[in-house]
């Protein structure tokens, strides 16, 4: 994932930052609990495409 696209994206739903899990291939939103998916290295964030995000794997992120 390229880090001044990182720098770039915030959640489509808060404005809040994103962090990436790689081994997810994962957009992560702490604020709205939604893990926006990366398909073949493009991130897809539409709220209907993310899943929801428990507050134990938001724990295991910091």
């Amino acid at each position: 994932m390229d880090k001044k696209l990182l720098e770039i994206l915030v959640c489509p739903v808060t404005k809040g930052p994103l962090i990436y899990d790689k081994k997810n291939q994962e957009l992560i939103s702490k604020s709205a609990h939604l893990a926006y998916p990366i398909r073949e290295g493009i991130p897809v964030m539409l709220e209907d495409e993310a899943r929801q995000v428990s507050e134990e794997e938001i724990e295991k992120l910091k």
